[in-house]
């Protein structure tokens, strides 16, 4: 974040008259998006027993985020092409026509291809909320309006959940995507009296790297089709191709060959952000655990709509809880064992949600369920600020710095993606059996979960020089939760 020359902002002048405007379309585009993920996430259980497709229920998140990380490597070239009144109202227009789809499918098919277009929308609101706050902004309000976009992740938290859960407890989940389109149209009625027609300053589009992303979604639709398919042959070929593809992106080097790669050059030069970003990649497979949660949640302790969706956002909530505390924690020795514990605690809190699965659950397995994912969780809370100073600390070029924290969002949405789909083929390799399949699904990413130790060891030194403390607001450590 750029240091002021002038007077500092306050939170009176972000959200008195003159701002709130802009500030409202910045921090609703990403709240659109938080809010859409745990809103989903809510009301599938529901949707599925209408329109059916229950095997492809892994697929609603995995071509979401397939589709996000296709559309955030677009940002800057549609700021570029349209500024960012254009970019919000392409973003916003998307977005609102693949929540319509999804509102209006008549089956699994339809509904996923409602969601591989908000995905479309989602990844470019998710990135324009950052991209757009220097040249919608003065300077100084800079850091107050990137504290203000990367709160709505919160907000996302419990509106997701209880809007969602709502309407899937009257039957009415079409209505919760109607609600949604609605909430996108007044955001997009906003953008032409709020933001600017042009940017401030020259940008760089870049191309958008096709080869990288060609690889990466086809090793995730590969692991996606493995889920649905029936026989071990089949399946074990699936995920050899889905493998031969990630060696092909990672040492084969395509994505470093790339002039505008997805990661920044330093990804394949600098041995330590390679660890950073692997360890982030193990956390975030492993908080995909909590797509099916609201389910098991349904099918298992009887849970009405509304107490599964918030039994889905417990892991999102211990997430926040271990964010705070660590966040303050700056000697090297001790980062390195918060950052070393992190899959430790990740892996024992799916573990003790899986020991306690059984049908017919009552309210003390609820609550162990609930204890159990708020301690993962806080795993992946605790680590994730030392984790993104350890990806701008990793690189000595200030610009190249800038790219290392940038792409930890696209690191996660690629290993959600990745997760989602590997979820799914647990869950489906447990049916008939519900709890067979929560428990293949949650011993399955414990075990991945505690495997990361091994590269967590490497991502923060132990002893090295100082490292920089996380801003309260940056928006460059706020991770994308999905």
């Amino acid at each position: 974040m750029h240091g002021s020359t002038t007077r500092a902002g306050s939170w009176p002048e972000l959200l008195g008259r003159e701002y709130l405007g802009t500030a409202s379309v910045l921090a609703g585009g990403v709240a659109l998006y938080a809010t859409n993920v745990y809103l989903t996430t809510s009301l599938l259980p529901t949707a599925v027993e209408e329109i059916g497709g229950h095997a492809y229920y892994a697929w609603t998140a995995t071509v979401f985020l397939i589709a996000s990380v296709i559309s955030s490597t677009a940002v800057a070239r549609l700021l570029a092409a349209r500024g960012p009144r254009g970019a919000y109202l392409v973003a916003l227009g998307t977005f609102a026509a693949g929540t319509l789809v999804c509102a209006l499918a008549p089956s699994m098919e339809t509904l996923l291809a409602g969601r591989a277009v908000q995905g479309l929308g989602g990844g470019l609101l998710a990135g324009l909320g950052y991209a757009v706050l220097n040249s919608a902004l003065p300077e100084r309000l800079w850091s107050r309006g990137a504290a203000l976009v990367s709160a709505m992740w919160g907000v996302g938290t419990f509106a997701g959940p209880a809007v969602g859960g709502v309407f899937a407890q009257f039957h009415a989940w079409r209505w919760a995507f109607g609600a949604l389109v609605v909430c996108t149209l007044a955001v997009a009625a906003a953008v032409p009296f709020t933001l600017p027609a042009h940017a401030r300053g020259s940008r760089d589009a870049g191309r958008i790297p096709l080869g990288s992303l060609a690889l990466l979604t086809a090793a995730a639709l590969a692991v996606s089709v493995a889920a649905v398919v029936t026989g071990s042959a089949p399946t074990i070929t699936l995920i050899a191709v889905a493998s031969a593809a990630v060696v092909a992106f990672v040492a084969v080097a395509v994505d470093r060959r790339s002039p505008h790669g997805i990661l920044p050059a330093a990804t394949f030069t600098t041995a330590r952000l390679r660890w950073v970003y692997l360890t982030i990649a193990v956390l975030a497979v492993a908080s995909t655990a909590e797509t099916f949660v609201p389910l098991f949640g349904q099918r298992l302790a009887g849970l009405a709509p509304l107490a599964a969706g918030f039994l889905g956002a417990a892991l999102a909530v211990g997430w926040t809880l271990g964010e705070i505390p660590s966040a303050s924690a700056s000697a090297p020795r001790t980062v390195h064992r918060i950052v070393v514990s992190a899959p430790v605690l990740v892996g024992l809190g799916l573990a003790l949600m899986a020991t306690v699965v059984r049908d017919e659950a009552g309210p003390a397995a609820v609550a162990a369920w609930v204890t159990g994912l708020v301690v993962a969780g806080a795993g992946i809370g605790i680590a994730w600020p030392h984790l993104a100073v350890g990806a701008m600390n990793a690189v000595a070029d200030p610009r190249e710095s800038g790219r290392a924290s940038a792409a930890i969002n696209t690191v996660q949405l690629i290993a959600n993606a990745f997760g989602a789909a590997l979820a799914g083929v647990l869950v489906n390799a447990g049916q008939p059996s519900d709890v067979r399949s929560a428990r293949l699904l949650l011993f399955g990413f414990a075990a991945v979960a505690v495997l990361g130790v091994l590269v967590a060891r490497r991502a923060v030194p132990a002893r090295a020089h100082r490292l920089r403390s996380v801003p309260a607001d940056s928006s460059a450590v706020e991770p994308e939760r999905i």
